[in-house]
């Protein structure tokens, strides 16, 4: 699905991020770790067209994603979210998701919109399957922080998108909300590409269901499951620190 070959960029002249290779199949959840200045979202700002490469490529289904607009990238298939949620906290929950269909933005289309059964029948669907079909008629604001995250994730679902690119999504939610973030994302990995930044190794045990990259000063220190990067000293050393 996404073949990453030399991809870089550098602010100020200091090299920020610098991937010689990446490689993510069809329906793959993939973690990516590393300590704070790593390049973990310089990576997902350049795959979806926030952040301009200096140099490289990004080939996603045969087309390269360097060089094209944000609007372009979305209408391509990759979603992003991320990690502080975007959303309308002074709408309710239904009306954040009708937002998030895809069609026309238009003033006119706004202003003469009329919702069709199957789009209806399409934000039930997703909202059922971030547990929020309980709540659609709830004020986003009201929302828990987990609640929230998951409405950004559905709203980016109803983009229809191939490939998620997620950010820290378990970050500041309790046990509960960890735990079914996690379940969420392992089943929508079963169906998109999925690549997650995460900092939460308990988390990133959840939901490392094959490999682990991790990024260390912009380039990929190694990749491979959770285990064997958790045991790596190198990684130790960089990341994840001693006992002592």
């Amino acid at each position: 699905m996404l073949t990453i070959s030399n991809l870089q960029v550098s602010f100020g002249g200091v090299r920020a991020l610098n991937l010689s290779s990446f490689h993510l199949r069809e329906r793959e959840l993939r973690v990516v770790i590393g300590p704070n200045g790593a390049g973990k979202s310089t990576f997902m700002d350049l795959l979806c067209g926030k952040t301009a490469a200096d140099g490289g490529t990004a080939l996603f289904k045969g087309k390269n994603l360097i060089g094209r607009s944000e609007v372009e990238i979305a209408r391509m298939g990759v979603g992003r979210k991320f990690q502080k949620p975007s959303i309308f906290e002074g709408l309710t929950v239904f009306d954040n998701l009708m937002l998030g269909l895809i069609g026309s933005r238009n003033f006119l289309s706004a202003m003469f919109f009329r919702m069709t059964t199957a789009q209806s029948d399409k934000i039930l669907a997703v909202a059922r399957r971030v547990n929020l079909h309980e709540q659609m008629k709830t004020l986003a604001a009201s929302l828990s922080h987990g609640q929230k995250q998951w409405l950004e994730i559905a709203i980016v679902l109803l983009q229809e998108p191939d490939l998620l690119l997620i950010d820290e999504p378990a970050a500041g939610m309790s046990d509960a909300e960890t735990a079914r973030t996690g379940e969420l994302l392992c089943e929508l990995g079963r169906d998109k590409g999925v690549i997650v930044i995460e900092h939460d190794m308990h988390f990133v045990e959840q939901i490392a269901q094959e490999k682990v990259t991790v990024l260390v000063r912009g380039e990929i220190l190694t990749e491979g499951g959770f285990e064997e990067v958790k045991n790596n000293q190198e990684v130790i050393d960089c990341y994840l620190g001693n006992s002592d």
